[in-house]
């Protein structure tokens, strides 16, 4: 049996995700997966929860989005 590590995150937490590539040209789930994050433009950012649902959103786009660093908090 093998056990799953968890990873400790804040219960506040958040993730900031910027579009950096449009979502024309690519599968209709993954325009949906951009507007369910919340982003449809080039260069607009978001600050989402951390949790498994939006990271799994995150990978299912990652050649459209980066995850940057929150303003004001050190990296």
């Amino acid at each position: 049996m093998t056990e799953k590590k968890k990873t400790a995150r804040k219960k506040d937490a958040s993730l900031h995700v910027r579009q950096v590539k449009s979502g024309i040209g690519f599968p209709v789930r993954q325009k949906a997966t951009l507007e369910a994050l919340g982003l449809g433009k080039i260069g607009r950012v978001r600050a989402l929860p951390d949790n498994e649902a939006v990271r799994g959103m995150i990978q299912s786009v990652t050649h459209l989005v980066e995850i940057v660093p929150a303003e004001g908090k050190p990296s």
